[in-house]
C-alpha cells in the first residue's frame, strides 16, 4: 500500500527515536517533566504566546480551549466543515457540552461574513463565548490563510470582545507556504493549538498555547478530560526534535502535492481540487463513478486514502516519496479508465471519514 490517508501515519525517524530514548523525564501532572516543560515553552515562544500545554490530541486540545474560554451558558461558533464540527457532531454529548453553533465558510475556509454577523446578533439565543477557525483549513483543500485574510474575522472578534481560537493542526504548513513565522499567523488569536503528530512527524500529541492564566485553567480541563500524562517527556522529546528539524521540510510535501495534482488533473475523468494546492492536501472526484466505488477501486489497486463525502482525499507527507507518487499516477489512470467504462453505481452510505 502507498499510504496517502493522512500525514498522521508517519513513523518517527531513527534520529527522533534516539532523542526519545535520551529524554529526561518526570511526572508531568506535577509539572516535573523537564522535557515537556521545554516543549511547552518552545511552542509558546514560536507562536508568540505566554505559555503552552502538551495534550494527547488535537481533538482534546480544541475541546479544552472551548471549555476554558466559555461559561456554561455560552455558545461556540465554528464552521460547518471544520474539524471541530466533525468532532462534536459525531458525538451528541460533546456537541451539547460545547453548545456549538455552525455557520458556512467560503472557499478559503473563513466564515461567510453575513452568517457570522447574523449569528453574533441573534437575540433569542445564548450568548457567544468563542469564535473558532482553522489554518490550514482541511476540507476546503489545506488552504494557507494569510494574516490579511484572517484580519477581518479577528477584528470582528476583537470589536465584539470575543476570544478567537485557532485550530492550527497544520499551522506550520501554512507558515512554510506563506514564508512567515508561525507567530505572524497567531497574532490576534487568544488561543491556538497545533499537532506535532501530523506533518511534523512526531508520534503523539498537540500543544495548546495562550496566556499564562488561560493555560493554568486549561490544565484543569485537561485533567478533567483524562488528558493528564505522566513521564511523557519521552514523547515531548519527539516534538522538540520535530520543531528543530521537520518544519522547513514541509515544503517538500507541498511540492509533491502540487506535482501529484498536476499529474492527476491530466487524467481523463478526474477533477482535482484545489487545482494548485496551497499545502499537502488534494481532493479528487471521478466524473462518473461515485466516491465509494472510486475508493474501493483505488484501495484494491494499492492506494490507502480517505473518502470525505463525495471526494477522495490524498495527503502527502514525509514517509511518501516522489517515487511513490510516480507509482500512484498510473494506478489512478487505470482506475479512472475502468470506471469511465461502466455506468454510475448507487452511493454506498456510511463510508465518509472524519479523520484528520
Amino acid at each position: 500500500m502507498i499510504d496517502l490517508r493522512s500525514d498522521t501515519v508517519t513513523r518517527p525517524s531513527a534520529a527522533m527515536r534516539e532523542a526519545m530514548v535520551a529524554a529526561e523525564v518526570g511526572d508531568d501532572d506535577y509539572g516535573d517533566d523537564p522535557t515537556v516543560i521545554r516543549l511547552q515553552e518552545r511552542a509558546a515562544d514560536m507562536l508568540g504566546k505566554e505559555a503552552g500545554l502538551f495534550v494527547p490530541s488535537g481533538v482534546m486540545s480544541n475541546l479544552i480551549a472551548a471549555l476554558t474560554h466559555c461559561a456554561d451558558d455560552q455558545r461556540v461558533i465554528a464552521m460547518t466543515n471544520s474539524h471541530i464540527a466533525w468532532s462534536a457532531t459525531s458525538n451528541p454529548r460533546i456537541a451539547r457540552l460545547l453548545n456549538l453553533t455552525l455557520i458556512a465558510s467560503d472557499d478559503r475556509g473563513l466564515p461567510v461574513p453575513e452568517e457570522l454577523h447574523a449569528t453574533l446578533d441573534q437575540a433569542d439565543a445564548a450568548p457567544v463565548g468563542l469564535i473558532c477557525f482553522e489554518n490550514t483549513h482541511n476540507t476546503v483543500g489545506g488552504t494557507a490563510l494569510s494574516p490579511t485574510e484572517t484580519a477581518g474575522l479577528l477584528g470582528m472578534a476583537q470589536e465584539r470582545g470575543l476570544p478567537a481560537h485557532l485550530d492550527g493542526a497544520r499551522l506550520f504548513n501554512a507558515a512554510v507556504e506563506l514564508g512567515l513565522p508561525a507567530s505572524a499567523l497567531t497574532e490576534g488569536v487568544d488561543s491556538v493549538t497545533f499537532c506535532i503528530s501530523k506533518g511534523l512527524g512526531a508520534p503523539i500529541g498537540s500543544v495548546l498555547c495562550g496566556s499564562r492564566e488561560f493555560i493554568a485553567r486549561a490544565n484543569d480541563h485537561r485533567k478533567f478530560l483524562g488528558g493528564t500524562m505522566r513521564q511523557v517527556g519521552i514523547v515531548a522529546a519527539a516534538g522538540l526534535y520535530a520543531l528543530d528539524h521537520n518544519i522547513e521540510r514541509l515544503a517538500e510535501d507541498h511540492a509533491n502535492a502540487r506535482w501529484l495534482a498536476d499529474q492527476l488533473a491530466d487524467i481523463p475523468g478526474l477533477r482535482v481540487t484545489p487545482r494548485r494546492p496551497d499545502t499537502n492536501l488534494i481532493f479528487v472526484i471521478h466524473d462518473t463513478a461515485d466516491s465509494a466505488t472510486f475508493y474501493d477501486a483505488l484501495h484494491a489497486a494499492g492506494i490507502a486514502m480517505n473518502q470525505l463525502d463525495d471526494r477522495i482525499r490524498l495527503v502527502t507527507h514525509m514517509d511518501v516519496t516522489r517515487h511513490d507518487l510516480e507509482r500512484v499516477v498510473p494506478i489512478f489512470a487505470g482506475v479512472s479508465r475502468a470506471l469511465s467504462a461502466v455506468s454510475r453505481q448507487p452511493v454506498i452510505a456510511g463510508r465518509s471519514s472524519n479523520h484528520c
